[in-house]
């Protein structure tokens, strides 16, 4: 499973790409073929505050439901509606059109790089 270099990750395997203070978020391939088919996603509203750490979403798959943890402080000021119309995007193509959601960063980030995040689940 590839990891692109470029962007970051968190150890609840979901991936940011930092662009300014706007971070765009969405789950990784590892987190995708873990949950098996996803059917349904939840997602805070747009001008919803969101703290590091904090659930923030659910994404529901054919196994189960997880949630989506914050991975970053900030607000919510986009969300993927493509996604919320067609979840199987988190299984097909996550880290392109299966994006989730975009947040005005407010505080600082902890993130891993792809190194790290490679580490973490073991090079998969």
């Amino acid at each position: 499973m590839t990891v692109p270099n470029e962007l970051h990750y968190t150890a609840d395997h979901e991936w940011v790409a930092l662009d300014g203070e706007i971070a765009t978020v969405g789950i990784t391939a590892f987190a995708g073929e873990a949950l098996g088919d996803v059917v349904y996603v939840e997602l805070p509203a747009v001008g919803t505050a969101i703290t590091t750490g904090d659930a923030c979403g659910e994404i529901e798959s054919t196994k189960s439901v997880s949630d989506l943890f914050a991975p970053v402080d900030g607000e919510v000021v986009e969300l993927n509606d493509a996604v919320v119309a067609d979840p199987g995007l988190l299984n097909t193509d996550p880290y392109q059109a299966g994006w989730l959601l975009r947040i005005k960063v407010t505080g600082p980030t902890k993130l891993l790089d792809a190194a790290a995040y490679e580490a973490l689940t073991g090079g998969e």
